[in-house]
């Protein structure tokens, strides 16, 4: 049985998972969740960890990956309960299509999280993602991580991404940003008086900041998925 807060905090790192494909971080739990410090985090992660609805993955800065939910939360039992939804299959469980359906996203290239290289527009292959995260019927599309400059969203090189096709974006949200028309890269995007900023997510990277005209949104990372 969970207690009221470590529900909470699963609940909203499973939706900021969905949402952004990475965790919130500390302070955003803090706040989100009332606590007065990032110590009552630290103890409600632990226990969460230690009941294996989620796991912390090491060296990786916000890389949690959340293993089930309690039904309460799946959409089972009205009560909150211990019985509890696998995310992912374990080896006794078999093939990921005998818990839910999978979708085929197409795999474009790779994506810049650096020095912006040249734009993909060509599918190389194709992978399968678990149909119910991704974002209602919009197009998607994947991408391989190249490079560092998001590490602190938990976002590595060698990673692939998975993008919701949009032209639009909100302050904050992290997208695949066309720059001059033949420059692509994945950044946390921001608007101000006329003009974009792409932010890295690493304090070795610097900040690009242009007008307006220059950058095109092409996508809204909504997933990720990390090979071992």
């Amino acid at each position: 049985m969970l207690t009221r807060k470590q529900i909470e905090l699963l609940e909203l790192i499973h939706t900021r998972m969905q949402q952004d494909g990475v965790a919130p971080s500390f302070d955003e739990m803090k706040d989100a969740l009332s606590l007065r410090s990032k110590s009552g985090i630290h103890r409600l992660i632990s226990a969460l960890e230690e009941r294996g609805f989620i796991r912390r993955l090491p060296h990786r800065a916000r890389a949690i990956e959340v293993l089930r939910l309690p039904g309460a939360l799946a959409g089972g039992a009205a009560a909150r309960s211990a019985s509890v939804t696998p995310l992912r299959p374990t080896p006794e469980q078999g093939d990921v299509g005998a818990q839910e359906p999978v979708a085929t996203v197409p795999v474009m290239g790779r994506i810049a999280a650096g020095t912006p290289i040249e734009a993909i527009s060509s599918v190389s292959h194709s992978i399968g993602f678990p149909a119910s995260m991704l974002s209602g019927k919009a197009d998607h599309f994947a991408l391989e991580v190249q490079g560092e400059s998001m590490i602190d969203l938990g976002i590595n090189d060698g990673d692939i991404v998975i993008i919701r096709r949009q032209d639009t974006a909100e302050n904050g949200d992290v997208v695949v940003a066309l720059v001059d028309g033949h420059e692509a890269t994945l950044k946390k995007f921001r608007r101000s008086a006329g003009r974009i900023a792409l932010e890295a997510a690493n304090p070795a990277f610097e900040t690009r900041i242009l007008r307006d005209d220059r950058v095109e949104v092409q996508g809204r990372l909504v997933g990720l998925i990390r090979s071992y």
